[in-house]
């Protein structure tokens, strides 16, 4: 699923009775889309969205959307996956890894990222909060075959919209920006940071409408 026409509900928190843009979901003072320009990564991304995030305007999946070509989003659910998503993650053509921080009981599935001439990259980033994320990777039986990879990363956190639920978590575009770095794509990475320190700069200056 592409986010050019994403499903809306109504958003009733805080902020609600701003006029927002449909795209970027941001103030219309202060929306962000004329810097939106994807380009070819090393890798691609696949989003697998709780339900309830994709609504939130603070949500930052989508800025990976905007930037990293090829990038998918599919709605999590834990009994009815979606098709296409499982579609994608057997296609031959497709190297899958599941992003997720390493834990002793699903030790045999932890990988380091390794390359290979005959098959794309494909990191899936389960988007939610830390408690849907650990359900989401618990419950999914459909994922339970796909090898697993942890950030390997010093980054900081930027973020500052929402708190967080553990220490130092990094938000779900931040996850991305360092995995690129991972492989080796500063690149890709450096692009996606400028977008995400926009949207940041931007959503803070909108909360003074």
């Amino acid at each position: 699923m592409q986010l050019d026409n994403p499903p809306r509900k109504p958003f009733i928190a805080r902020g609600s009775k701003i006029q927002r843009c449909e795209h970027c979901l941001l103030h219309t003072a202060g929306c962000i889309c004329h810097a939106r320009h994807q380009i070819v990564a090393k890798v691609q991304f696949c989003l697998l969205s709780h339900p309830y995030e994709l609504y939130k305007p603070t949500n930052t999946g989508r800025l990976i959307v905007d930037t990293i070509a090829a990038s998918q989003v599919f709605h999590w659910s834990r009994t009815e996956p979606d098709s296409a998503f499982i579609k994608l993650i057997n296609d031959p053509a497709i190297d899958p890894y599941i992003v997720f921080p390493a834990a002793e009981d699903y030790q045999h599935r932890m990988v380091n990222f390794r390359e290979k001439t005959d098959r794309q990259p494909l990191f899936i980033i389960l988007d939610g909060t830390w408690r849907q994320a650990r359900r989401m990777f618990r419950l999914s039986q459909y994922l339970q075959h796909l090898p697993v990879i942890s950030l390997n990363t010093q980054r900081q956190s930027r973020y500052s919209l929402r708190k967080t639920e553990v220490s130092d978590q990094l938000c779900t575009v931040e996850v991305a920006a360092a995995l690129l770095e991972q492989v080796g794509d500063q690149h890709a990475a450096d692009h996606l940071d400028s977008y995400f320190d926009l949207f940041n700069k931007n959503y803070a200056e909108s909360r003074r409408f």
